[in-house]
This record gives structure tokens, sequence and C-alpha cells, in this order.
């Protein structure tokens, strides 16, 4: 009789125990968390920023953190990703509503040069961030850096060719000559933008690099 009650309290026991819960499930928005870490990233830079400011800016443990991105780099270029996307998506509807390429081209550089002053423009952009600090020995962030830079510019290009064809644009600048420089000039207003220019100072570079166009 011993023998059967405490067989049949084992077994109730690993009942028991199949029945609790295995653990909770990761539950967290994570495209909030990766804008916050993006904020992060952005300011402190990546050597800059600890699992610490990125659990207290996520709001997660870090814990949780290992779990969803492995490590710090896994959450940089999950943020970088996220920030690509939001960037991205921005840009196509500031120049969507205009039809010439010239004003196109007008509304991308106003677009950059909105992010290029007071807080926002001191927070920075995380392209530039990761270009400096990983391009150079990471080749997985390098590849994702050559990836925007590309894509931004073909965005700019095909403008400077829409403008070309409609007329609003010289026909005489090389169009994939006039897109890099411009993309140089945008970039540089981000990282000028770091220093705490004014809205008027890089609304006026916008409207000097427009003098490429011809």
């Amino acid at each position: 009789m011993i023998i059967s009650y405490m067989a049949s309290m084992k077994t109730m026991t690993e009942t028991t125990q199949d029945q609790r819960p295995r653990g909770r499930p990761r539950e967290f928005d994570a495209d909030a968390a990766l804008e916050r870490a993006i904020d992060v990233f952005s300011v402190r830079g990546y050597h800059g920023t600890s699992i610490g400011d990125l659990s207290d800016a996520m709001q997660l443990t870090p814990g949780s953190i290992y779990k969803a991105f492995k490590d710090k780099r896994g959450i940089l270029l999950a943020a970088f990703d996220r920030y690509r996307v939001l960037r991205s998506t921005k840009l196509k509807a500031a120049i969507a509503p205009f039809l010439l390429g010239r004003d196109k081209i007008s509304a991308a550089l106003q677009f950059y040069a909105e992010a290029a002053h007071g807080e926002l423009g001191q927070r920075g952009c995380l392209v530039i961030a990761t270009a400096a600090e990983l391009a150079a020995s990471d080749p997985v962030a390098a590849e994702r850096v050559d990836v925007a830079h590309a894509t931004n510019e073909a965005v700019i290009k095909d403008c400077i060719l829409l403008g070309q064809a409609d007329g609003s644009v010289s026909a005489d600048i090389d169009a994939a000559g006039t897109a890099r420089a411009l993309l140089c000039l945008l970039q540089g207003m981000r990282i000028v933008g770091k220093t705490g220019r004014s809205r008027a100072e890089m609304m006026a570079v916008a409207d000097v690099a427009m003098n490429l166009l011809g």
C-alpha cells in the first residue's frame, strides 16, 4: 500500500509539473522597442551604448533582450533595418505629392534639412553612426550601410532622370554623378546637424544644393 501510494503521488507530481507553463511567451512590441533602441544608438553610438542603456530604453529586461536579439550587435542590426523602413517610407511620402522631378528633389532636400536641426538633428542618423563605427570592421554592417546609401542614391537619380524627361532639370548634367553628389551632401547635412544648426541654416543648404540641377 505504501509503495502504491508513493507511486500515485509521483505520478500526480509529474502530471502537475507537466501542466505548469514552460515559461511566458515573449510579449512585447518589437517595432516599438527597436525604435527606442534607434534613439539610443543614434545618440550614443554603438560602442557607447550598453545593454543596460538598451534595457532601460527598450523597457525590456536584459534576459528578454538576449532571447529576442542574441546580443548588442543583433539589436543594432535589427534597429538599423527598422530605421531604414521608417526613413524610406517617410522620404517616399515626402516626394510623392510632386509631379516634376525638380520638385521631388527639392522635397527630398527639405526632408533631410528638417532632420538636420533641433533635437532630431542632434540625435543624428543611424546609417551614418553605423558607417562611422562599424563599416570598416563588420562586413554585415558595412553591407547594410552600402544598401542604404545605394537605395537613397537610386531614388535621387530617378528624380533627376524624371526631371530631365519633363524639362525641369538640365539635360546637360550627369544624372548618376549628380545623384551621388547630392547623397554626399544629404549625409553631410545629417552630420552637421548633430552640432545644433538652425532650421534656417539647413534649409539654406537645401536651396543652394538645387543649383546642382542646372
